[in-house]
């Protein structure tokens, strides 16, 4: 096997045993990185010297004995977390060269932990889309079919991952952004509970909805990556004040006992017939392992999209209004006057995607209508939450699909924000409730593209995610399967 299509674990392991080394592992990544990003396009920016010199002093501490758990190791990370050494743009021209002066709270854990960072990488403008076609510099594309999505917000994270060009990423997930691009690309993808990973350097979106996580090529990578991850930030309001367990110690337990809930409204009308056929293989594996199958409902569903489409744009209209051309980012140079410089920056700035959901978010926001709107979907959002509340009182688990189809091709849905945000109509529920939720492979299209599984839990319930995600892992066989690029 070529170095770069190893796990983290695989890598750990060879690396501790001093079979190989940081910078012959980085080397092999970054080889790779030359082979196929022009065909990939997953990084915005690449940074090899600097890689290669964390390579270096890895090796150096490995050879001390005070090596830390990603020591090593090469990741990429989404360009909407805060680096000092590295641009962070969000995917923007209106932030085109930033460098922030700070390090996101989850980018400083794993530099502490010796991890070696390859560059930012390619995603929906300021995490707005499905499929990373918003993005305003490049659009990656699926290793699996580079005529395909690579899916969104954090399809660079997913596509890099996929094709060998790093060995983990690290994304954010608002309403699926992890999930989703994992799912369509057949890597895993862990959105953690709200508040268990420090938001501290992730600029927002939707603040009540974002989340940090791991996209891995196996569950026990995922599992490796939230050791390092989670954890209680005094900088992030949100952080929760509550111990992190040792998400690897649980993996290899079967599921006698576990109970797992299949929701009517996620089986409906429109879902891929390929699509419903892997899941459904998969929940006959879960059942092998031990698990209890059983039929539950989540009967607010159907407003999921509905909700997400007034909350998101809402906090996006407020977060996004500090990009005004006076403090940082894009500014006009021909503004005469300080209202022509707010509209010329942020309209030249803006790419449509985040326009449209700004508009959108200051009408629902606005006097006479934040009642009738944004006020509603918040009292529906707790319905949605209550329903989950009620499930997990009978169940450990919700299965479901990731997404209604595979990947589609690039620029299908382009001219349609309908049918893109209801690609998303699976995975919002999660950050709606704040729950976790993981994907998984599950099996492939009868053309060769990736589908995956979706499996939901109880708030800090991440442990029994990845062992249920685990043992369907194990089944499925699909693990070393990589994209012929």
């Amino acid at each position: 096997m070529e170095l770069y299509n190893l796990t983290l674990q695989q890598a750990k392991q060879k690396l501790a045993e001093g079979d190989i080394t940081a910078v012959q592992l980085t080397e092999s990544v970054c080889s790779r990185i030359d082979q196929v990003e022009g065909t990939v396009n997953a990084f915005l920016s690449l940074h090899t010297d600097q890689a290669m010199e964390a390579a270096e002093q890895a090796d150096k501490q490995l050879a001390s004995g005070q090596a830390g758990s990603l020591c090593g190791l090469p990741l990429s990370i989404k360009d909407v977390l805060c680096t000092s050494t590295m641009p962070t743009t969000c995917g923007s021209k209106i932030l085109e060269g930033f460098v922030p002066p700070y390090d996101a709270a989850v980018v400083e854990k794993i530099k502490a932990a010796d991890a070696v960072l390859l560059g930012k990488v390619a995603m929906d403008e300021f995490a707005m889309g499905s499929t990373s076609e918003n993005c305003a510099y490049q659009i990656p594309t699926n290793p699996w079919n580079p005529a395909y999505v690579a899916g969104g917000s954090s399809g660079g994270s997913a596509a890099s991952v996929a094709a060998g060009e790093c060995l983990a990423s690290l994304g954010s997930d608002t309403g699926g952004s992890i999930r989703q691009p994992a799912s369509l690309c057949g890597v895993v993808g862990l959105k953690p509970t709200y508040g268990r990973v420090s938001r501290y350097g992730l600029v927002a979106f939707a603040s009540s909805l974002d989340q940090v996580g791991p996209l891995t090529r196996d569950v026990a990578d995922s599992a490796l990556l939230m050791n390092v991850i989670a954890g209680h930030d005094g900088r992030d309001s949100t952080s929760i004040k509550r111990d992190t367990p040792d998400y690897t110690s649980a993996l290899q337990e079967g599921l006698q006992g576990v109970r797992v809930g299949i929701p009517a409204e996620y089986f409906v009308d429109g879902l891929d017939p390929e699509v419903d056929t892997a899941v459904r293989n998969g929940i006959a594996m879960l059942k092998d392992a031990g698990a209890e199958i059983k039929e539950v409902s989540l009967p607010h569903t159907e407003y999921c999209v509905a909700v997400y489409y007034l909350i998101a744009p809402a906090e996006a209209s407020a977060n996004l209004a500090r990009f005004d051309g006076v403090r940082y980012g894009y500014r006009d140079k021909n503004a005469e006057s300080l209202i022509d410089l707010y509209r010329q920056s942020r309209s030249q700035g803006f790419g449509p995607e985040v326009k449209r959901r700004i508009i959108i978010g200051t009408y629902a926001l606005s006097s006479g209508y934040y009642d009738a709107y944004y006020k509603k979907a918040s009292q529906v959002r707790t319905l949605i939450k209550n329903d989950f509340d009620n499930v997990f009182s009978e169940c450990d688990l919700v299965v479901s699909p990731v997404t209604p189809t595979p990947a589609w091709k690039i620029g299908e849905n382009a001219d349609d924000p309908l049918a893109l945000y209801l690609s998303d109509i699976l995975t919002i529920s999660a950050n709606l409730a704040g729950i976790p939720g993981i994907a998984v492979p599950c099996g492939f299209s009868s053309s060769g593209m990736p589908i995956g599984m979706q499996m939901q839990a109880g708030h800090f319930n991440e442990e029994i995610l990845l062992r249920a995600a685990w043992n369907l892992e194990q089944r499925a066989g699909l693990t070393g399967k990589h994209p012929r690029l």
